[in-house]
């Protein structure tokens, strides 16, 4: 036990914060764009946030560009964040709104260091693809259960009779292919 004593008073005394390591010369400064990316990252891990949604209306799903939908302002050792998001129907939309402000700041904060002095949550548009979802993933096992073919829509029985005709087409061209090719043997 008096080793371990010894060699907690011999190690040297390491910084607790980033700061206590700088020189009064050195900075570090964050372009818009990364925090920016961070936020929108942030934003998009909560659940009821459907995703982000441009100044002009613009939906933009979780897999989109991370940026859109997210103004950043930064100072010395700042940031004010403005989100402009859909939720998902179905969702209290104060809570969703409440824990994409708390997840952007912690994010911001942990990996940035910067203070966040504000979250502005813009709830822009609701979406129902989930619930859509839901109801035709519910229709669809109904009918499989119910032993019947599913019901395609006419776009769908069209693309079915084009690909049938394709395939028919192809059928009979390499039949008269291999006709002629008899013909040519003999």
């Amino acid at each position: 036990m008096a080793n371990k004593k010894n060699k907690k008073e011999t190690a040297p005394d390491l910084p607790t914060a980033a700061e206590n390591d700088m020189t009064p010369s050195a900075t570090i400064t964050y372009a818009n764009e990364v925090v920016a990316i961070i936020a929108g990252l942030a934003a998009n891990e909560v659940d009821g946030i459907a995703g982000m949604c441009a100044v002009n209306n613009n939906l933009l799903n979780k897999n989109r560009n991370v940026t859109r939908g997210v103004k950043v302002e930064i100072g010395a050792e700042e940031a004010a964040v403005d989100l402009y998001v859909i939720v998902e129907y179905g969702t209290p939309i104060q809570r969703a709104a409440m824990d994409a402000q708390e997840n952007v700041r912690k994010a911001i904060e942990s990996m940035t260091g910067l203070h966040v002095v504000r979250v502005d949550v813009h709830v822009q548009n609701v979406s129902f693809e989930a619930e859509n979802n839901a109801l035709q993933a519910g229709a669809k096992s109904a009918v499989l259960e119910a032993g019947e073919d599913p019901v395609k829509s006419p776009v769908q029985e069209d693309k079915a009779a084009a690909q049938d005709n394709a395939g028919q087409e192809a059928a009979q061209d390499q039949g008269e292919k291999e006709e002629t090719e008899e013909k040519n043997e003999a």
